[in-house]
């Protein structure tokens, strides 16, 4: 049936599946983090953990990550819904470039990856460190703005007091009168443009649920973050697979010479190739014999900050002129860090 289809076409579609099954377990733990935070961490707790200090919330941003086993294919929902619930920006961006690197998982499995030795490993963790304190300050102390799309800013928007003229109310064919005295907490839901069920606007009231409730709402949350997040993963996925199977590695390795170049090099495969990070060391243990541990060590802090389809799921979440912003950011440091290592 498929025998008329070109062979690249065939492997294009083989590496899109296989690029769909290494990340879906990763988004769905992802968007239940998601879920959770939604439903289980109150603003007033995060006000608590996250220090008002600037500098200091950049650096809890970046390690906070060590307690968190996901990867960058779940990561940018996690991210998201912390912004929403209050954490700052510089914070939760620091915390979404190293979280999918210095949790334990990707700690042993870049460790069991390169022979049971520290060196890349260690490497690994210090460069993912100093991207996200470099990035995040940058953030921090020069971008003036929310970063999050309009209608991702606030779930409590959903929910907005309407207020009450200071004047009587009449109900309607009668002579009984209502004073505002009667309405000091009205509030009226009014529906945004967020995706997401009423019920996620209504944060005051989470406290108050019943855990059995907490907990549906929590599968609804995260189904809702699964279909909004989905849409970019396949995209991200097929492009992707459609650069691995018409843009030729051997070609690309042929011409990374030298430090600079085949740091570079590494970098663009890291992004084409889009691996989560628990996998990505087994990859780049491949490349011994060719890069030099400068390159390989770009390609395993790289890879997990920015790659196709995290990429086009950040786009989904921040606005563009952001993204640019943490693209480029991240690119000069980490080419920086390798080149000096």
């Amino acid at each position: 049936m498929f025998s008329h289809l070109p062979d690249s076409f065939l492997q294009m579609n083989t590496i899109f599946i296989s690029i769909l099954i290494e990340a879906l377990p990763f988004v769905l733990i992802g968007v239940f983090i998601a879920g959770f935070i939604q439903m289980f961490i109150s603003e007033k707790f995060i006000a608590r953990v996250i220090p008002k200090n600037k500098f200091l919330a950049v650096i809890v941003g970046s390690l906070i990550g060590v307690f968190f086993p996901s990867c960058e294919c779940g990561i940018v929902p996690i991210v998201r819904n912390l912004l929403a619930k209050g954490v700052p920006l510089h914070a939760g961006i620091a915390f979404m470039l190293t979280a999918p690197i210095i949790n334990p998982v990707v700690l042993f499995s870049t460790y069991v990856a390169f022979g049971s030795t520290w060196e890349v490993p260690l490497l690994r963790v210090a460069g993912s460190l100093v991207v996200a304190l470099v990035v995040g300050n940058i953030i921090a102390y020069f971008y003036k703005g929310t970063g999050l799309k309009d209608r991702f800013l606030k779930y409590e928007a959903a929910s907005e007091k309407v207020a009450v003229p200071t004047g009587n109310l009449a109900i309607a064919g009668g002579s009984s009168e209502i004073t505002t005295s009667h309405f000091q907490a009205l509030e009226v839901e009014t529906k945004t443009h967020h995706e997401h069920h009423h019920h996620n606007g209504e944060a005051h009231a989470h406290e108050e649920m019943p855990l059995s409730q907490k907990i549906w709402h929590t599968v609804q949350h995260a189904v809702d973050e699964f279909f909004s997040v989905g849409k970019y993963l396949v995209f991200g996925a097929l492009l992707a697979a459609a650069m691995q199977t018409y843009i030729k590695t051997s070609t690309l390795v042929s011409i990374g010479h030298g430090p600079v170049l085949s740091i570079l090099l590494m970098m663009v495969l890291a992004f084409v190739l889009s691996l989560c990070s628990e996998a990505d060391a087994f990859i780049a243990a491949s490349f011994r014999s060719v890069f030099s541990t400068q390159s390989i060590v770009a390609f395993l802090v790289f890879g997990p900050m920015l790659d196709i389809k995290n990429l086009m799921m950040m786009l989904g979440a921040f606005k563009a002129r952001f993204v640019v912003l943490i693209v480029t950011s991240v690119t000069i440091v980490v080419f920086l860090y390798a080149l000096v290592i």
